[in-house]
Order: structure tokens, then C-alpha cells, then sequence
């Protein structure tokens, strides 16, 4: 069973220094993805416009600037209000996003809550997927031929 948190909330996107234009976005967190966030823009098209990234890069940019290449975050404050700017870039273009910081790091600690940081990798299920991979080689019946040989077993050929 895995848990999701989310959130809807409107982001602006930067058009000039002077305007933005208000754009849907949900915010999503899955224990069975532990280390990453999603994105989903809503700009009016038939599907949303998707970026998945580290949530740690969202954790720390709530505080300070940091990332490199495809998405940046770094807090600013404008008119009295705390924002959250998100630049990303890709092949289709760059786009330069606003978020409340409120509701930004309101969302970033319901998923720590969920999922402490430094515990992201309990939550991969890589002991279930180990287990059921070792189960699976000690079962003569999935083997072609059966078992497999012995380190004393002679090779095809070689006369014992």
C-alpha cells in the first residue's frame, strides 16, 4: 500500500518582469517513487504538461537557490509575499514559474511526515523485490534442465 500526498494550487508564470499568468498545478508525492516529486501543469491542452525531480531539490530551494541544468529552485521575495521561483528548461523550451511558498512548504512537510529524509529507501521495496528474485533462483522447477551443476560436477567432455 502506498501512500500519495497532493496539491492543487495555481503557480504564475513569468511572461515579463512586470506580468505572470496563472497556471493550475498539482503537486504529487508517492511513497513508492520516495525520492521524487511531480508536477503536472494544467495550461489548457488535453493532457498536462508533466516534470518529476528530486524532492530534495524542492526542500532545499524553499531556502536557498540551488540545482543545475533542467530545474532550479530559490525562494524570492516579491510584494510582501515569499515565493518559490522554478526555471525549468528542456528541449521545448524553458518556462519560469511562481509558487506560494506557504503552500509549497505546507505540501514539502506533509510528504516528510509520510517519508522522513535519510528514509526514502525503505520505501523502495528493494528487500520484497530481492527476496522474491532469491526465491525464485531456488526453485529448481523455473530452471531449464533442473539444477543447476556442481562446482565438482565434471564438465560436458572431460573424463573424471
Amino acid at each position: 500500500m502506498h501512500t500519495v500526498v497532493e496539491r492543487e494550487l495555481e503557480l504564475g508564470l513569468v511572461v515579463s518582469p512586470e506580468q505572470s499568468v496563472p497556471v493550475p498545478a498539482r503537486l504529487t508525492y508517492r511513497t513508492d517513487d520516495p525520492y521524487a516529486v511531480h508536477v503536472a501543469f494544467h495550461i489548457g491542452s488535453d493532457s498536462p504538461v508533466d516534470w518529476t525531480f528530486a524532492r530534495e531539490l524542492l526542500v532545499e530551494g524553499v531556502f536557498r537557490p540551488c540545482g543545475d541544468g533542467d530545474v532550479r529552485v530559490w525562494p524570492v521575495k516579491a510584494d510582501g509575499r515569499s515565493l518559490v521561483c522554478i526555471a525549468l528548461d528542456s528541449p521545448d523550451g524553458r518556462a519560469l514559474l511562481e509558487a506560494p511558498a506557504p503552500a509549497v512548504s505546507a505540501w514539502l512537510e506533509r510528504t516528510l511526515r509520510v517519508v522522513p529524509p535519510g528514509s526514502e529507501q525503505g520505501h523502495l521495496g528493494l528487500d520484497k523485490g530481492l527476496s522474491d528474485l532469491l526465491a525464485m533462483a531456488s526453485s529448481d522447477d523455473l530452471r531449464p534442465g533442473g539444477a543447476l551443476p556442481s562446482e565438482e560436477s565434471p564438465e560436458p567432455g572431460a573424463q573424471g
